[in-house]
C-alpha cells in the first residue's frame, strides 16, 4: 500500500487432456476446393479484427478515450509525486531518480508476460489497454482512497501506527485488488471470448498489475531518498531491491487470482451462478494474498521471509496452472484442427507444427526466408487463426458459444487461414508427396500423419 503521505519434437505437449477428450463431431465432409486462389471475403478483410472475433474497421472511439483517460491519470498520479518531491524541499532530484528506477524492470517483466503468451497471444491493444488501466486509473484511485483512509479514517481512530497497519493490511488490499480487477470484469463483461482458459486470465491480470506495481514504485522511491533519517540513499538501495528485483511481481501475483476467478467465468455459459462464485472467491484470494503480504511484511526480516515463501509457492502454482494451460491447448488443437482437412488448408503436418512451440517458430523462419517480412505475417495469422478454430470449437462443444456466433467465426477464421496459408505457400512447387517445408525444418513427418514426429 502506497498514500500521498511519507518450443517441433514436445513429447509432452502431445498428450491430449481431458477436456480434449469429449466427442468429437468433425465438420460434414466436403470436397476440398479446387481453386489454389484463397478465398476473397465480401468487403473489407482486416486480420486483426477476425483474430479478435469484433468488426473490422479503425480502433474503436472507445478504445481511443480509455487509453486517453487512463494514461492522463498515470500522468497525474506520477505528477503527485513529482509533487511529494517539491513538498519536502529536496526540489525535482527525489523524482528524477524514482521514476527511472521504477521504469527500469518494465520492458524486461512486460516481455516475460509476452513469453508466457506465445501459444495464443492476446491482442496486444487489449494488453496495453490493461497495463496502462494498471498504471493510470488503479494507480491514481487507490493513491487517493488509501490516503483518504489514512486522514481520516484509521489514524485518527486507531492512532498512526495502529492505524497505519490496519489501513495496509485490511484496506488497502481490498481498495487496489478491486480497482486492477475491474479492467478484468470488463473483459469479462465485454470481451470475454478473449478469454480462452487460465493463462488468458493471468496474463491480463500480470498486466495490469505491472502497469500499478510501476507507478507505486514511484512513490516508494520518493519515500526513500526523502526520509534521510531513516536511510536516505541506502534505503533507496534496499528499497529498490526489495520491490524492483526481488518482488517486482507481487501485484501480477495477486491479482491473477482475480484473474483466474474471471478466466474460469468466461469458459461457463453467461449467468451461469458458479461463475459468479468464480469471480469472487477469485477476487477473494487476491485481498487475502495482498493482506497477508502487507500484514506480514510490517514485521521486519522475519515477515518477510514468511511472505516470500507463501508468494515462492503461489507462484509456483501459477506456472503448473500455465503449464497444465499450455498442454490443455495443444490437446485441443491435436483433437479439432484434423477435422478440418477437407478444406485443404491444414494437412497434418500443419497440425504437428501448431502443436509446437518450437515448430511454430522454425515455420516462421522458413516464411521468412521464403518471402519475406510479409509471408513471416501471414505464416503468423495461419497459426493464431488455427488456433482459434481450436478454441472456438470446444467453446461451442460447451455451450459458449452459440450456433450463430460459431458459425460465423468459423467462416471468418477459415477465410483467414486460407488467405494466409496462400500469402507464404505460393512459391512452393506444387510437390504433393513431399512434407510442408515448414515440416522438414526440424522433424521428418510423414505427410497427413500429425502424430509422426521424430523423437
Amino acid at each position: 500500500m502506497r498514500s500521498m503521505l511519507p518450443h517441433m519434437s514436445e513429447p509432452p505437449e502431445a498428450s491430449v487432456p481431458s477436456e480434449a477428450s469429449e466427442p468429437h463431431e468433425a465438420p460434414e465432409p466436403r470436397e476440398p476446393p479446387e481453386s489454389a486462389e484463397p478465398p476473397k471475403p465480401a468487403g473489407p478483410f482486416d486480420p486483426a479484427a477476425v483474430l479478435a472475433d469484433r468488426d473490422p474497421g479503425r480502433t474503436p472511439v472507445g478504445f481511443i478515450v480509455g487509453m486517453a483517460i487512463a494514461a492522463a491519470c498515470a500522468f497525474i498520479a506520477v505528477g503527485i509525486d513529482a509533487v511529494q518531491s517539491f513538498a519536502f524541499g529536496d526540489g525535482p532530484a527525489p523524482f528524477a531518480i524514482a521514476l527511472p528506477l521504477a521504469l527500469l524492470p518494465v520492458p524486461l517483466l512486460i516481455a516475460l508476460v509476452l513469453w508466457m503468451d506465445r501459444l495464443e497471444p492476446e491482442p496486444r491493444q487489449n494488453l496495453a489497454f490493461a497495463f496502462v488501466w494498471g498504471a493510470g486509473i488503479a494507480a491514481l484511485a487507490a493513491l487517493v482512497i488509501n490516503t483518504a483512509d489514512l486522514e481520516y479514517v484509521t489514524m485518527p481512530a486507531l492512532g498512526a501506527s495502529t492505524g497505519e497497519y490496519v489501513a495496509a493490511t485490511f484496506g488497502a488490499p481490498v481498495v487496489e485488488e478491486t480497482l486492477k480487477g475491474l479492467v478484468l470484469f470488463g473483459l469479462l463483461w465485454r470481451r470475454r471470448d478473449e478469454i480462452d482458459g487460465p493463462t488468458d486470465g493471468v496474463i491480463y491480470a500480470a498486466m495490469v498489475g505491472l502497469g500499478f506495481a510501476m507507478v507505486e514504485n514511484v512513490g516508494y522511491y520518493i519515500n526513500a531518498i526523502v526520509t534521510p533519517q531513516r536511510g536516505g540513499i541506502a534505503l533507496l538501495g534496499y528499497t529498490f531491491v526489495l520491490r524492483g528485483v526481488v518482488s517486482p511481481l507481487l501485484h501480477p501475483i495477486f491479482t491473477s487470482m482475480t484473474g483466474l476467478g474471471v478466466a474460469y467465468a468466461a469458459s461457463r455459459p453467461r449467468g451461469a451462478a458458479s461463475a459468479k462464485w468464480a469471480v469472487f472467491l477469485g477476487w477473494l484470494a487476491a485481498v487475502a494474498l495482498h493482506g497477508t503480504w502487507n500484514g506480514l511484511s510490517l514485521f521486519g526480516t522475519a515477515g518477510l521471509i514468511g511472505g516470500y515463501l507463501i508468494m515462492s509457492a503461489v507462484l509456483a502454482g501459477l506456472i503448473v496452472v500455465l503449464y497444465r494451460d499450455r498442454r490443455r491447448l495443444v490437446g485441443l488443437i491435436l483433437r479439432y484442427l484434423p477435422g478440418y482437412a477437407y478444406t485443404g488448408l491444414v494437412t497434418g503436418d500443419d497440425v504437428a507444427m501448431l502443436a509446437s512451440l518450437r515448430a511454430r517458430a522454425q515455420a516462421r523462419t522458413w516464411a521468412r526466408t521464403a518471402g519475406g517480412l510479409s509471408a513471416t505475417a501471414a505464416m503468423g495469422d495461419y497459426q493464431l487463426a488455427a488456433t482459434e478454430l481450436a478454441l472456438a470449437r470446444a467453446k461451442s462443444a460447451r455451450g459458449v458459444l452459440t450456433p450463430d456466433h460459431f458459425a460465423t467465426r468459423e467462416r471468418n477464421l477459415l477465410d483467414l487461414m486460407g488467405i494466409a496459408r496462400h500469402a507464404f505457400t505460393r512459391r512452393i512447387p506444387l510437390v504433393t508427396e513431399a512434407p510442408a517445408p515448414w515440416a522438414t525444418v526440424g522433424s521428418a513427418l510423414v505427410p497427413g500423419d500429425a502424430s509422426a514426429a521424430s523423437p
